[in-house]
């Protein structure tokens, strides 16, 4: 059974950094399409960033040039460098194949205070 743990959420200031790794607990990551989404209070949740196997990336539009998106394969762990984070940002983020095949995770909050 796959396993998808999120972790790295906090509470930020708006301009602010975080990071947030997804550890899974087979070599998922080598073999399947990966994305970060995220769903924020009251709203569905939403794609966020996707990486391939050869490393081939893409991001929701209007998160380009702020988040990227990363895998480090031999730990089984994805990441999410999000920086200028934005009030808006604020939400629950999960990991999970492209498309969100797998049991969700509880995701990690993150919130970016004004």
């Amino acid at each position: 059974q796959v396993q998808l743990v999120e972790s790295g959420g906090g509470l930020v200031q708006a301009g602010g950094s975080l990071r947030l790794s997804c550890a899974a607990s087979r070599t998922i990551l080598r073999l399947n399409d990966m994305a970060w989404y995220r769903q924020a209070p009251g709203k569905q949740r939403e794609f966020v960033a996707r990486i391939t196997p050869s490393g081939f990336t893409n991001y929701a539009d209007s998160l380009k040039g702020r988040f990227t998106i990363s895998r480090d394969s031999a730990k089984n762990t994805m990441y999410l460098q999000m920086n200028s984070l934005k009030p808006e940002d604020t939400a629950n983020y999960y990991c999970n194949q492209f498309p969100g095949k797998l049991p969700w995770g509880q995701g990690t909050q993150v919130t970016v205070s004004s």
